[in-house]
């Protein structure tokens, strides 16, 4: 049968040259639109480009589209690779979001009855917040610490103090996030310990723990060691999870931190995707099967205010893993390509001028983050620019991530924003303006050497002043900061001060542990954890030695920069 006797061929021949004459007949049509469009002035108030920089076009249609993929290829059905649309089939149909407020001041007393009254009010999952020098491995009693003890967050130098945190919240039921980087191996051990005291076995945990160092040499500043003995314990911990605790998530690779030190949104999102890269090949490095922890890799992004380009930033994320995960990685488990992630509001967004507007702020921002397909989400306080939240504050940001959840229909459909043009083109460009950032990293080679020579660093910072540049010099309005002002914006709200006796407590609650403890198994235990960091081995079961023998933070953390050393970043600029 020849071509023009197959009526099916014929058909399909018609409509495809129907279609271009189609697209012909768009291009006449916009070109004529725009000619139109260009005589008509502008408003003067606005910079009409995204907070990133991007420039936003006036109208988007299918010309604005990738042409080198299709339907099946670039997005496919939720829950299906490569998971633009979606990481899970039915998503919030099934099962909503967690809702994940960030959580942890003074004491572990005191934050332990706060995780309670957040659990009573419909919170879903438990996220710590740390102080300052816990987060720097520092004890409460450290000279170090002064001033600082559960300041900005909880105060743990110990298992006894992780124990305390938790009691009455059962570990094997409650899913727990915490935020902590340098020494996250450390808090990880007395979280492991506590749910060991309460009959909790390792394999019924669930939760992540941070842990992302690369982030923080690019970003935060929170680390301990230098970069290769931080990432060796990064990598022992992937491999103590898979063998021990495979519902936990050992890592949490972070955008969070480098958006809120000035990154626009494409800077995030390469410098995350990127950085988890780093994490999978130092995995395969060590031996690991990719398929064996790959699964277990989770995501930390921020949501910032320009709406659309936060959708489509998870979007992005998503496809971009999935490809680099399938085709370069050769992982076979659809569990290694598919990406998921935790969010949070953008804190940096949030203004002390007029501070009950950052409840709008937020609302919108959490109502990206699920249209963006977030499987957890943390929505900030409007206070948090004055002090750590009040319970009042903490409610109402509870209560919007329950209103988005049983109000406003958005769960009721997957990715209902798919199949925008400008969604899906700002998709696309997200997308190359990540796989353009990936080629420059492996260019100046790799994102350690990357970290040393101060590149990530510098590119973080160069967007921050631009943004600074055009909120003060009134080009992009803040609502209350440079515009819409009513003379004195220092409204009176009330604030959650934190008593100086906390320190005083916590000082009291270490001498107690020191008084009452086994020195010799102490000496023990921290002697075996510094034989084997001068190996190879995993360090996890040595350190959960330390910690089960009631060794604190900052003991432990010494053992280790004995031999690893300490790090400091050079002056770059």
């Amino acid at each position: 049968m020849t071509e023009r006797e197959n009526p099916a061929l014929s058909e399909l021949e018609g409509r495809l040259a129907e279609k271009d004459r189609e697209i012909g007949r768009l291009k006449a049509e916009l070109r004529a639109w725009e000619k139109a469009w260009g005589r008509i002035p502008k408003r003067d108030d606005a910079l009409f480009t995204s907070i990133s920089g991007r420039e936003v076009k006036p109208v988007y249609t299918p010309l604005d589209l990738a042409e080198d993929g299709g339907y099946l290829e670039d997005l496919g059905l939720p829950g299906e690779y490569p998971f633009t649309r979606a990481p899970y089939t039915t998503m919030y149909r099934t099962r909503l979001w967690t809702m994940r407020q960030f959580a942890g001041f003074a004491t572990a007393e005191e934050t332990n009855q706060r995780y309670k009254y957040l659990l009573a009010h419909g919170q879903t999952g438990l996220s710590v917040a740390f102080d300052f020098p816990t987060l720097m491995g520092y004890d409460s009693d450290h000279p170090r610490s002064l001033g600082e003890v559960g300041v900005c967050g909880v105060a743990i130098s110990s298992l006894a103090d992780m124990e305390t945190l938790f009691d009455g919240i059962p570990l094997d039921q409650v899913s727990v996030s915490m935020t902590i980087n340098g020494p996250a191996v450390i808090l990880f051990a007395f979280y492991v310990a506590a749910a060991e005291r309460q009959g909790v076995s390792h394999q019924a945990l669930r939760g992540t723990v941070q842990n992302d160092i690369l982030k923080e040499y690019q970003a935060q500043h929170a680390w301990v060691y230098p970069p290769e003995p931080a990432l060796r314990l990064i990598v022992d911990m992937f491999e103590w999870c898979s063998q021990h605790a495979p519902k936990y998530n050992p890592i949490s690779i972070s955008g969070y931190h480098i958006r809120e030190a000035g990154a626009t949104a494409g800077q995030e999102l390469a410098f995350t995707l990127g950085n988890g890269f780093e994490y999978v090949e130092r995995g395969r490095a060590r031996g690991l099967d990719v398929d064996r922890f790959a699964p277990r890799l989770s995501f930390f992004f921020d949501v910032h205010n320009d709406f659309f380009e936060e959708v489509a930033k998870f979007r992005a994320a998503r496809r971009i893993w999935a490809r680099h995960l399938r085709e370069k990685y050769q992982a076979r488990d659809p569990e290694s390509w598919r990406l998921r992630t935790h969010a949070q509001t953008a804190g940096v967004s949030l203004t002390a001028q007029q501070p009950e507007s950052n409840i709008v702020r937020v609302a919108y921002q959490g109502l990206a983050a699920v249209l963006g397909g977030t499987q957890s989400l943390h929505t900030n306080s409007m206070d948090e620019t004055l002090a750590l939240p009040t319970e009042k504050a903490v409610r109402i940001a509870l209560r919007t991530q329950q209103i988005l959840a049983y109000e406003t229909g958005v769960p009721n459909t997957t990715d209902p924003l798919g199949g925008s043009y400008y969604v899906e083109a700002l998709t696309d460009q997200l997308e190359a303006e990540a796989e353009e950032i990936f080629k420059q990293v492996e260019e100046i080679g790799g994102v350690v050497s990357g970290i040393e020579a101060g590149w990530f660093q510098k590119g973080i910072a160069d967007s921050a002043f631009r943004q600074q540049v055009e909120v003060e010099s009134g080009q992009r309005k803040v609502v209350g900061v440079n515009d819409f002002t009513e003379g004195s914006e220092s409204i009176e709200i009330d604030t959650l001060r934190i008593s100086p006796e906390i320190e005083e407590k916590q000082r009291a609650r270490l001498a107690r542990l020191r008084a009452e403890r086994d020195e010799a198994r102490v000496g023990d235990a921290l002697a075996a954890l510094r034989a084997a960091a001068e190996t190879g081995d995993n360090l996890v079961d040595p350190i959960l030695d330390c910690a089960r023998a009631w060794c604190t933070l900052y003991e432990i953390r010494e053992a280790m920069e004995r031999v690893f050393g300490s790090y400091k970043e050079p002056v770059f600029f």
